[in-house]
């Protein structure tokens, strides 16, 4: 894989953990058959799915919901709290306890079960950037279903909220929207690059590891929807 400069990049490298082999062995030949991503290990469930990250330090790890032993949102809450990789979840998306367990274990992305090859490639690349990965219309659906299960949000993230700037307080608005970073560079007409720094500081200022987290804690916390440009 090549950069602008013409410059080799590091391979994207993966983890793959799913208790039924031929959904395993379908995305194994997907993802090794595609320039710039290498499948390092894969795993029947959360325990070798954790073994491995500890072993190997993917850049993602792709993980079903559930498996035998340790499910998808045991191994991605130590995986995350470890800091081994980032989370990308493999669901039915049926929007069930077991989606919003990995929500608050800190998953960067979910993947429905029956995307294309093109969807879960574009979906690796993008958690491996450090972007999150959901399709824009998915995101707003879950999000609208924890945010109206969820308790608000407490006294010490409210008063974490006041460390934002302004422009900050608008892009975790935006991103409680479901909207991509270039849909919020849009919005607040910024460059693109600019709204994934913004992204970066309040996921930092907030102790946030995702930001889906950050959407759910946007939709918590009432933040109001910054206007479209005219």
């Amino acid at each position: 894989m090549t950069g602008e400069a013409g410059v080799a990049e590091p391979s994207v490298r993966v983890v793959l953990a799913d208790d039924q082999p031929a959904v395993r062995a379908g995305l194994a030949l997907i993802l090794a058959g595609t320039p710039g991503i290498e499948v390092v290990g894969e795993a029947v469930d959360g325990d070798e799915a954790v073994a491995l990250c500890r072993e190997l330090r993917p850049d993602v790890a792709v993980l079903d919901v559930r498996m035998p032993r340790r499910d998808g949102i045991a191994a991605t809450r130590e995986i995350v709290t470890e800091r081994l990789a980032d989370v990308l979840v493999l669901t039915t998306f049926d929007l069930d306890e077991y989606v919003f367990g990995a929500l608050r274990a800190g998953a960067a992305g979910f993947l429905l079960k029956d995307t294309d090859a093109a969807g879960l490639v574009a979906a690796v690349r993008t958690v491996a950037r450090g972007e999150g990965f959901i399709a824009p219309a998915v995101t707003r659906r879950l999000i609208a279903a924890f945010a109206a299960t969820a308790p608000g949000a407490s006294a010490a993230t409210r008063a974490a909220l006041h460390t934002l700037t302004p422009r900050e307080r608008d892009v975790l608005a935006c991103l409680g929207l479901g909207l991509s970073n270039q849909q919020i560079a849009d919005r607040l007409v910024l460059a693109e690059s600019t709204t994934k720094t913004h992204v970066s500081r309040i996921l930092a200022k907030l102790d946030l590891r995702s930001r889906v987290q950050a959407a759910i804690l946007a939709q918590e916390s009432g933040l109001p929807a910054p206007a479209p440009p005219p």
